[in-house]
């Protein structure tokens, strides 16, 4: 008899603390032209397209291009819209093959500023989430950036 052994898909999970109000960091994430200030994963990308309808149900997208002109981009749509405290979406990219996976941002109040946890779930496998975890450091050191310079 053959027994098989169900294993979760790779999930990604990062926090991160900002000296700002959740107000803030919200608008940072769901305002398209803030977005387009902070989003770049490698630090070497210019945003060139950000859309987003932040209301569950709606959808959203980010194209980027890389130093070398090259384009890619993400899109989902929002699964779960709270202002201030949590955002869920879905997430596909060219870089991820195109599968489909889940972001859970949550934000709260903590000393004096946000804490923000990233839970992005559903990678088809570790390639997947590593390459994604790299990104979303850039992106989120970004953010940090945007939020305490402007």
């Amino acid at each position: 008899m053959t027994t098989a052994t169900l294993t979760e898909n790779p999930k990604l999970k990062l926090a991160r603390h900002y000296p700002v109000a959740p107000e803030k960091v919200w608008r940072a994430r769901t305002e398209p032209q803030q977005i387009a200030r902070w989003f770049n994963p490698s630090g070497q990308h210019t945003v060139v397209l950000a859309e987003t309808d932040v209301r569950v149900g709606g959808a959203w997208r980010i194209n980027l291009r890389s130093a070398t002109g090259e384009e890619h981009g993400a899109s989902g749509v929002y699964r779960e819209v709270a202002p201030q405290r949590k955002l869920v979406f879905t997430w596909m990219g060219a870089c991820a093959g195109d599968a489909q996976s889940l972001v859970t941002l949550t934000l709260a109040p903590a000393g004096g500023g946000t804490d923000l946890v990233l839970l992005h779930e559903r990678f088809a496998d570790e390639p997947a989430r590593d390459q994604h975890q790299t990104g979303w450091n850039g992106c989120l050191a970004g953010l940090e950036d945007y939020l305490t310079r402007g």
